[in-house]
C-alpha cells in the first residue's frame, strides 16, 4: 500500500477523478481516499512516480508519504 498526501481535494468529484485516473492505468488498483486528511492510499502494480504523475495530471499537488 502506497500513501500520498494530496492537496486540493474537496469533494466527491475529486475522489472520482483521482480514482478513475488511477484505475485507467491499473483497473485492479485499490484506491482509498480520505478527503479530511488529504490522504490517498493505493494498492497497485504502478510505481509511486507514475501514481503521482496521474494525480498531478488531474490538477492536484502530490507528496509521497
Amino acid at each position: 500500500m502506497q500513501r500520498f498526501n494530496v492537496q486540493g481535494m474537496t469533494c466527491g468529484h475529486c475522489v472520482r477523478a483521482i480514482t478513475q485516473a488511477l484505475k485507467g492505468s491499473d483497473p485492479a488498483a485499490n484506491v482509498q481516499i480520505d478527503l479530511a486528511s488529504g490522504e490517498v492510499r493505493v494498492d497497485s502494480k504502478l510505481e509511486a512516480e507514475e501514481i503521482s504523475s496521474l494525480i498531478t495530471a488531474e490538477g492536484y499537488v502530490v507528496q509521497v508519504v
